[in-house]
């Protein structure tokens, strides 16, 4: 090659290609602090250390749920949030929330076990020892240990002591769908060792390259055009577009859930550039259940180890598992992405892997019917109710119960039984209201409200009521998210009530906002199954405003005005914010200790419905009838309590309007004790009916004792 011809080329290179020659190749250094980090590396140690080869992985039996030993162990939670917890001063979060005080309270208020919700550092990381912040409130975990800002492991570890001291357990979170960018993702990205098998992610040859969008200088990576994703597609590189989007973005359109890295070096000086899934937020790359690797089960198998037997936790909650698996669908570009049977066997490994721990597991499923039966077959023991959660609030907000009842008719349709949910009141997410069921099925034609209408008609007149009824101009202070309401239940039952500040509510509206409020306790806790409270709902917390919080919502996360901080035991007076600097929320009801005091107060009152929840044992029992109403804000429950103890009716008046009416109830015989009041009410009417009478957002139940059979020497009254 002639000189002339070296100088050309070196013209070209430097020219043609100036960002290839800007990155450079990783030190040792930085790849062994990089491979310390990782959460893959530790997942190895955990399993050698505790369960590899050891006799205590065959102590417990796994295959089969055990929804049954969960209920008996612990049927009220308490779901904490540890972002938003205010600290005593000096104190960390997890030193207040095992704090003993704390924990005596829990038990006089009925709480058998607690939530902690995420806790471990979470982010990603952008060189050596420089982390960047948790981009999905902390569901975006990058080791498998404790935050810092939430405090240390003997911390959890005496936080788990003293709840056992009163009776209580702990229940952690496992997030097997994705992770933060954290050691692992970067090691992934410089293709190292396996790490790329840990991810959905693909390289995309240099000859490509073209074919992907550019990257700004202040980002890592880019979203894909849905055109970008069609080619890919067809090339051979992607499975193809995703069923739904989860996450987007205001003002802006075409979201894929397929991000394209910036061109990144690896240890054999070859540089490569990778397009890697995401089904929420581009800092939280998707996990891949079928590589060669074994590796996300090898993770996911750690941070299983490290909660259940280094931490202490008895139970897990699956983060958003339906979405462990991805395949293309032939002749399109569209992909199958949401309960394909890999996410099905990858939860079912999860739940089997915890109970061979001797513990146990629930699942966030916001799936259709039949999807839900399947996964409960042989995989959590639990599932989230997102069946009749939003139906029991769309009720509220409009007085009319027709869709709550239709969807108690699904749940008989396919077998599923109100103990395999957990009937929780908030959570730190949204008001979730994607009704996959009626979107699954959106042709079937559904008896609703004396008509048959379609599915899609359904799920479009709920979501548009629930929107009527709960935002601007109704309720300025709530907002909407692409998959729900975001608010409190405060501020979901302030919207019901047409209360436009309630930040400035009078005496009489926060008596109105209790009122509804206790309602949704009243559904919720005489149910079968697991009920769930959080801290928002003890003290009354009102959403955030927005202009209190724009940068958390700036990219149109709008969850973040459910999640103000709370001072459940007024350990700090004077904070303004917790640790994680979120603002503190109003509170309409005031600490805990300040409530016991007061019986007609909200935990007063939630007291009371737990001690009889859990003399009657609501939890294991079973509903046997959704009678049918002529009012239609009024919802009747049935429930067949164990041991032959008799029948549990529970009325709501989810109206504002007072309502007297007969309803004929299957079951119960003879007179009812009005278990709230302690006093017999009323008995057979004519023909079997009963006669009902309710005030406004008033809820009854009445106990009916198994009638005394001629040689029956099992009654109990």
């Amino acid at each position: 090659m002639t000189s002339k011809i070296k100088i050309l080329c070196l013209f070209l290179a430097l020219f043609l290609t100036p960002v290839l020659l800007s990155a450079q190749p990783p030190t040792s250094t930085y790849l062994k602090w990089l491979t310390d980090q990782s959460m893959l590396r530790e997942a190895s140690t955990l399993a050698q250390d505790y369960v590899s080869g050891k006799g205590s992985q065959w102590q417990h039996s796994y295959e089969q749920p055990q929804t049954q030993a969960v209920l008996q162990k612990a049927s009220v939670w308490f779901t904490a949030y540890p972002g938003s917890t205010i600290t005593k001063e000096g104190e960390s979060v997890l030193q207040t929330l095992g704090n003993a005080e704390l924990w005596q309270t829990f038990k006089k208020i009925g709480i058998e076990a607690m939530h902690t919700g995420p806790l471990k550092k979470a982010g990603g990381i952008v060189g050596e020892n420089k982390y960047t912040p948790t981009v999905d409130g902390w569901f975006d975990r990058i080791t498998l240990n404790i935050d810092p800002l939430f405090g240390t492991e003997s911390e959890y570890k005496n936080l788990v002591r003293t709840a056992q001291n009163s009776q209580a357990i702990l229940i952690g979170d496992i997030i097997p769908g994705h992770t933060g960018k954290g050691a692992d993702f970067r090691l992934a990205e410089m293709a190292y060792q396996d790490y790329p098998g840990l991810y959905t992610m693909v390289e995309i040859e240099t000859k490509d390259w073209s074919l992907l969008p550019k990257v700004p200088s202040n980002q890592d990576s880019v979203n894909l055009s849905s055109e970008q994703v069609d080619v890919l597609t067809q090339k051979g590189y992607l499975p193809g577009h995703l069923q739904r989007v989860l996450f987007s973005v205001p003002g802006k359109t075409g979201l894929t859930g397929w991000d394209a890295t910036k061109e990144v070096m690896g240890p054999d000086n070859k540089y490569r550039r990778w397009v890697y899934l995401h089904y929420f937020k581009p800092g939280q790359p998707t996990l891949n259940w079928l590589d060669p690797s074994f590796a996300a089960q090898r993770l996911i198998s750690g941070d299983i180890i490290k909660t259940k037997t280094v931490l202490g936790a008895s139970i897990i909650r699956l983060d958003a598992n339906p979405f462990l698996g991805i395949e293309p669908q032939a002749g399109t570009t569209n992909a199958r992405s949401e309960s394909t049977y890999l996410s099905l066997e990858a939860s079912n490994m999860i739940a089997q892997m915890m109970r061979k721990l001797g513990g146990w597991s629930f699942q966030e499923l916001n799936l259709g019917f039949n999807d839900i039966q399947a996964f409960a077959t042989h995989g959590p023991d639990l599932s989230y109710d997102f069946v009749t959660r939003p139906a029991y609030q769309h009720a509220l907000l409009t007085g009319n119960a027709a869709f709550l009842k239709l969807n108690f008719s699904l749940l008989k349709q396919y077998s599923l039984k109100s103990q395999q949910f957990i009937h929780a009141l908030q959570n730190h997410d949204e008001i979730t209201y994607e009704l996959v069921h009626f979107q699954e099925h959106a042709d079937t034609l559904f008896d609703y409200r004396g008509k048959q209408v379609s599915g899609a008609k359904i799920r479009n007149s709920i979501q548009a009521e629930m929107e009527v009824y709960a935002t601007t101009p109704r309720a300025p202070y709530n907002q909407l998210s692409g998959n729900g309401l975001c608010t409190t239940s405060a501020g979901l039952a302030a919207a019901a009530l047409n209360i436009q500040n309630p930040y400035q509510a009078n005496d009489q509206e926060k008596a109105n906002i209790q009122k509804a409020h206790v309602l949704m306790v009243m559904y919720n806790a005489f149910l079968p199954g697991v009920f769930a409270i959080s801290g928002w709902d003890l003290v009354g917390a009102l959403p955030l405003p927005v202009d209190s919080i724009k940068e958390l919502v700036k990219d149109g996360d709008y969850r973040w005005i459910n999640r103000g901080a709370y001072d459940l035991m007024d350990v700090n007076s004077k904070a303004k914010l917790s640790n994680t600097k979120l603002p503190k929320a109003t509170s309409l009801y005031g600490s805990l200790p300040e409530q016991l005091k007061k019986p007609g107060s909200f935990v007063s009152q939630l007291k009371n419905i737990l001690a009889l929840r859990k003399k009657y044992q609501v939890h294991i029992g079973q509903v046997i009838d959704i009678p049918v109403t002529k009012d239609k804000g009024l919802f009747i429950m049935i429930n067949k309590l164990p041991d032959n103890q008799g029948f549990l009716v529970t009325a709501l008046n989810f109206g504002q309007k007072k309502i007297m009416e007969n309803v004929k109830v299957r079951g119960p015989e003879g007179t009812g004790l009005n278990l709230l009041k302690d006093e017999y009410e009323w008995g057979v009417s004519y023909l079997g009916d009963y006669y009902f009478e309710l005030e406004p957002l008033e809820a009854k139940a009445i106990f009916f004792a198994t009638p005394k059979r001629s040689g029956d020497s099992n009654h109990s009254g």
